[in-house]
C-alpha cells in the first residue's frame, strides 16, 4: 500500500509517503507549501500520483485554516484519483511520537488542545506522573508544564512535531474522502454576520 499522509492543523506542516509501513520520503514546512510538498515527494520516489492507494490526512485539533487547508487537498486528490481516505487526530500523532507522550497543542486565545479532545487553560492542564509533553503548547507553556511534574523537550526536537509518517502508522479506518470530518473542539474565532 502506497499512503500520502499530511497534517496542517499546526504552524507546521508535515508531509510523508510511506509504502507498506516504509518512509520514502517526509517533508517538514508550512501548510501553505502542502501541495509543493507533495508533489517534491511524487518526484523524489520516482512516483506519481496515479500510483498512490490511499491518503492519510490530520484532522486536527489546531488552526482552523491550517486543518481546512488539509481536508480540502486529502478530499480533493481523493475524489480526483478515487482513492480512500482515513482522518486521524493531530493529538494522536503527536502522542505516538514517544513512550509517555501527552500531546499539547497551543489553540491561541489562552488555551490548549490535549487529548479528549477539549480546549483547556494552560493552567488547568494535568499531565500524568512521567510523561513527556509535546507539541506547539507544550513549547509554549513549557515552564508550568516543568512545574507540574513534566518533561518538555528542547524546542527543536522532532518530538514537538506531529510527523505524517506517525499518521499513516495509526489510520486504520479508509473510507470516501468526503466523509473525514475535522476536530475542531471549539468555534472559529471569526464571527458570522447576521442573517
Amino acid at each position: 500500500m502506497l499512503i500520502l499522509a499530511f497534517d496542517t492543523a499546526t504552524d507546521l506542516a508535515t508531509s510523508a509517503l510511506v509504502a507498506d509501513g516504509e518512509i520514502l520520503g517526509e517533508r517538514v514546512t508550512r501548510p501553505q507549501s502542502l501541495l509543493a510538498d507533495v508533489d517534491e515527494l511524487l518526484c523524489e520516489a520516482d512516483l506519481a500520483a496515479s500510483d498512490l492507494t490511499a491518503i492519510v490526512v490530520g484532522t486536527g485539533p489546531g488552526s482552523f485554516t491550517g486543518t481546512r487547508i488539509g481536508l480540502a487537498v486529502a478530499r480533493g486528490l481523493g475524489v480526483a484519483l478515487e482513492l480512500q481516505v482515513a482522518g486521524v487526530s493531530t493529538l494522536e500523532a503527536l502522542g505516538a511520537g514517544a513512550a509517555n507522550a501527552f500531546p499539547v497543542i497551543d489553540a491561541r486565545r489562552g488555551e490548549v488542545f490535549v487529548l479528549g479532545p477539549e480546549a483547556v487553560r494552560p493552567e488547568d492542564v494535568a499531565p500524568p506522573p512521567g510523561s513527556i509533553c509535546v507539541g506547539s503548547g507544550a513549547r509554549r507553556y513549557r515552564e508550568l508544564l516543568v512545574a507540574r511534574g513534566a518533561e518538555v523537550p528542547p524546542d527543536d526536537s522532532d518530538l514537538h512535531v506531529p510527523r505524517a509518517s506517525l499518521h499513516a502508522s495509526l489510520a486504520t479506518h479508509f473510507g470516501p474522502a468526503d466523509r473525514v470530518e475535522p476536530l475542531y473542539v471549539r468555534l472559529p474565532d471569526a464571527d458570522t454576520w447576521p442573517a
